[in-house]
């Protein structure tokens, strides 16, 4: 029997995405390189409970991408623990009382680390700031460049400083801070 020609591209892709999924991040201070080839126990899980939409666009990434975003979904289902997560425009985000937190997003420079109110956390490395909104930016390309503890006071920044995207249309595109 004759392969479609993309088998054999879709079976190395697909067992990379099994692989990186199965990766047991166990110190995220270690800022240990993920991209470099390691030994994978197929037992090993990841520790939490991933929204299941969030998982399959994961999984869509390509492998070094898909380390990144499963990554950041662990990070900030693990710190913004009363936050809701779903897919919202075709991205994964983060929601306080329906009001967007964080998200990211694949984009052209990378994957995209979003903070809707980022601009007013005052951080330099939330360095790429939205035009018309209060929004702020990261992008990684590599595992190695996620720093744990800046996403962390990112998140807890977050809690602190809202800005009302949730009535945002009701107001017609005027933003109002909530905390």
């Amino acid at each position: 029997m004759m392969l479609p020609w993309f088998s054999f591209d879709y079976i190395r892709a697909n067992h990379w995405f099994t692989a990186i999924k199965n990766i047991k991040y166990s110190n995220p201070k270690n800022h240990t390189n993920y991209s470099t080839p390691i030994s994978i126990n197929r037992k090993q899980q990841i520790d939490f409970d991933m929204n299941a939409e969030i998982q399959a666009y994961n999984n869509r990434q390509q492998p070094i991408d898909n380390a990144i975003c499963n990554f950041l979904a662990e990070t900030i289902d693990k710190h913004l623990k009363k936050a809701e997560s779903k897919i919202w425009h075709a991205h994964p985000v983060w929601f306080l009382e329906d009001n967007p937190i964080v998200g990211y997003s694949k984009q052209k420079a990378g994957i995209r680390l979003m903070f809707w109110s980022g601009a007013s956390f005052e951080e330099e490395a939330l360095n790429k700031r939205g035009v018309k909104f209060k929004d702020a930016s990261v992008f990684y390309n590599d595992i190695s460049e996620v720093v744990v503890k800046d996403i962390k006071r990112w998140l807890k920044k977050s809690e602190e400083i809202q800005w009302d995207y949730k009535n945002i249309v009701k107001r017609k595109g005027k933003l109002i801070r909530l905390k």
